[in-house]
């Protein structure tokens, strides 16, 4: 999805929506037009509204160089932000930023020659692109996705034999079937989750905690510039999303007990019609 548009909260209820609103796209506002101590106070008046930071404000601000990039984008906000998409997702990213990693994904499961695979957990699964990329090698398919809507989206393409509402680390480090097992995968996708992350190590643990031994994880990242990085391992770029150094991605993986099979640069999305560069990566557990 495109962070970059003006996202109002949709709580209409609440005591404080009319203000937070106004504060946010003042903001907004002030950032286009260049005043950036303006549209800090702004936001962080927004954040004062609102805590749980459903507009995101946390990122805006990193964004701008008013503070340091958090660990991770906040859920209230990546769940309100693709329920408020849910219905043109698809359009929108495929038709318009030119999304094709679920694509991209398949085309290198078949050049490493790895595969079929018996169990597919897909994190972030949207509403099924990977699935169905992966439909043809992968026997039983999981997914996840933090936006409610998105899953009942993913639900009627009937690609996926279980579909879970819930956040991806989380997910990782807590889930248990009812009799109280804890279920494995011999492939683990995250087609676009790490832009929303930040670190990386927390999910990279979770995900050898999941995987099946020698099993392997697929995933795409956003990337910048060593000169834009500055030596950071990851940072809000300037769209609202994390970027991750290839440095710092290949040292978490090895860290987290995986070999790098591929990792592949790739054009990830268009953003404003330019390309938007990352890496396509597929890891085995050692």
């Amino acid at each position: 999805m495109d962070e970059s548009g003006t996202q109002q909260p949709e709580a209409e209820d609440e005591p404080d929506n009319e203000a937070l609103a106004e504060a946010y796209n003042r903001g907004l506002a002030l950032q286009k037009a260049g005043d950036l101590k303006g549209a800090e106070a702004a936001f962080r008046e927004a954040l004062a509204i609102d805590p749980d930071d459903i507009g995101g404000v946390s990122i805006r601000l990193a964004a701008i160089g008013a503070e340091v990039s958090p660990e991770k984008m906040p859920d209230a906000y990546v769940a309100t932000l693709f329920d408020q998409h849910a219905d043109v997702f698809d359009e929108i990213l495929v038709d318009e930023l030119g999304y094709c990693v679920p694509l991209l994904v398949r085309d290198q499961i078949q050049r490493l020659g790895t595969g079929p695979f018996e169990r597919l957990l897909d994190l972030g699964c949207g509403t099924g692109l990977t699935g169905m990329a992966l439909q043809d090698c992968t026997s039983h398919r999981t997914g996840v996705d933090l936006s409610e809507r998105i899953v009942e989206l993913a639900f009627d393409r009937e690609v996926y034999d279980d579909l879970y509402v819930g956040e991806a680390v989380e997910f990782l480090q807590e889930f248990e079937e009812e009799d109280g097992s804890r279920p494995r995968w011999d492939l683990i996708a995250a087609t676009d989750v790490f832009p929303y992350l930040g670190a990386v190590e927390p999910f990279l643990t979770g995900a050898a905690s999941r995987l099946e031994p020698k099993g392997y994880l697929a995933f795409s990242t956003e990337t910048l510039p060593d000169e834009v990085l500055g030596g950071r391992r990851y940072m809000v770029g300037p769209k609202n999303r994390f970027a991750q150094g290839e440095a710092y991605i290949r040292s978490a993986l090895d860290a987290a007990g995986f070999e790098i099979l591929a990792m592949d640069p790739i054009t990830v999305r268009l953003e404003e019609g330019e390309p938007v560069p990352g890496h396509l990566v597929m890891a085995r557990l050692r």
